[in-house]
């Protein structure tokens, strides 16, 4: 017996949920990749799966924020910019950084970052290694002011070991 073309939709979104989740956006875009796809087939799929809770892009946006701060300290810009890419609302994407951002501060974000890389590439000696750190923090997505402010704050510990030596 054929499947409908509802049941073929339906049945490659949950594969496609099986992978990981999946903000609206995304998931419509997937599904009507497929040359086979109808656009009013899939709005029926993608309503179905928001009405069985699979599909929420309040929640996904929460759950990925709060994931990739717990993977790796990232700065708002970075993350902000990373949520844009799945397509989400900016609003949406708003709520998930507040979110994200009251349970960790970026200043404990950043802290975390710094120590994790001192761990591995030692702590800036030189202008060079702080101009390093520096930029690695930027790409990191922390802000100007904040990370200005820890690298000096990285650079004058160094001053005062140098003094104590």
């Amino acid at each position: 017996m054929a499947k409908t073309l509802y049941e073929k939709t339906f049945e490659r979104a949950l594969n496609l949920l099986s992978y990981k989740p999946r903000s609206l956006a995304e998931m419509r875009s997937r599904l009507m990749e497929k040359g086979w796809a109808e656009e009013a087939v899939v709005d029926q799929v993608i309503a179905r799966l928001e009405e069985l809770g699979y599909l929420n892009d309040e929640q996904f946006a929460a759950n990925f924020a709060g994931s990739r701060l717990t993977a790796k300290p990232l700065g708002r810009t970075r993350l902000r910019r990373d949520l844009q890419r799945k397509k989400l609302s900016s609003e949406t994407i708003e709520t998930a950084l507040d979110g994200a951002y009251e349970q960790q501060s970026e200043e404990e974000l950043v802290e975390r970052a710094i120590s994790k890389r001192v761990k591995s590439k030692g702590a800036p000696a030189t202008r060079e290694e702080a101009k390093k750190l520096f930029d690695y923090l930027i790409r990191r997505g922390f802000s100007y002011d904040l990370v200005i402010r820890k690298v000096r704050e990285a650079g004058k510990g160094i001053e005062a070991r140098d003094e104590i030596e």
